[in-house]
């Protein structure tokens, strides 16, 4: 059985402010989100974290956004087809200079925030994501949300000749059609250890989930997202390295 990658958001201090825990949770997974100083992160910060996944030996993927540093990138906006095509290609650009100047390369691409999720809702915007991958390098994967039915998203892919990574999370509740519960409702969220590290086994093993009316639901999973922006996350992040090496081995 081949082991989903864990992948995480990373990189995402600005200036004087701190975020996250990346030097404790570098060691523990495969692939590195890379703010690109659109929603987080600033050039100090991009090298670093690059320089960092570098001596962990873990694979840089550009983590590309809206231009919304006040909120974080979760905030949809009115960018246009070919304004979100070129964003996410200077993000991809911004970084691959970091990851040069460290002796590597970026090796992915995952979006950030509300371009993901607009991207996962629109076939137009997806599009346009795709079009920058494949314009800066058209054998980089595109991380994207696994589904039900990956079938459309798959098709614009195979039209450029792009691979796609489907990721899964190991502590969030889903819908029947794959989608993530939203955050205002209860439970969307898991917080307790035991049942995030159960998740991404049963992910891993290619067991269904149950979803939030009850209904089995399977997905194709290429990489896990994790989280490592406190003690206790990260402790899950370890437990689930730790799992997931013992289901591998």
């Amino acid at each position: 059985m081949k082991r989903p990658l864990l992948n995480c958001d990373i990189g995402e201090s600005f200036g004087a402010w701190s975020m996250g825990l990346d030097a404790e949770v570098m060691p523990l997974i495969d692939c590195a989100n890379i703010a690109c100083g659109f929603h987080a992160g600033d050039p100090g910060t991009m090298r670093r974290t690059v320089a960092l996944a570098v001596s962990h030996q873990v694979r840089i993927g550009a983590h590309p956004a809206y231009p919304d540093l006040v909120g974080f990138g979760r905030r949809s906006m009115a960018c246009s087809v070919q304004e979100i095509e070129d964003l996410v290609l200077y993000q991809i650009g911004a970084l691959d200079a970091m990851c040069r100047a460290e002796g590597s390369r970026v090796q992915y691409v995952k979006p950030h925030g509300a371009l993901y999720n607009d991207m996962m809702a629109d076939p137009v915007r997806l599009g346009a994501v795709m079009r920058a991958v494949h314009a800066y390098d058209p054998q980089l994967p595109l991380m994207l949300m696994a589904t039900a039915d990956t079938r459309a998203s798959q098709a614009l892919a195979d039209e450029l000749g792009l691979r796609l990574w489907f990721e899964a999370f190991a502590d969030r509740a889903y819908e029947p059609d794959g989608q993530l519960v939203s955050r205002r409702l209860p439970g969307a969220v898991h917080h307790d250890p035991a049942q995030v590290v159960a998740q991404a086994l049963g992910l891993a093993r290619g067991e269904p989930l149950v979803t939030r009316d009850g209904s089995a639901l399977r997905l194709h999973v290429d990489t896990l997202c994790v989280h490592g922006d406190n003690p206790a996350s990260v402790a899950a992040v370890r437990q689930i390295r730790q799992a997931l090496d013992g289901l591998a081995a």
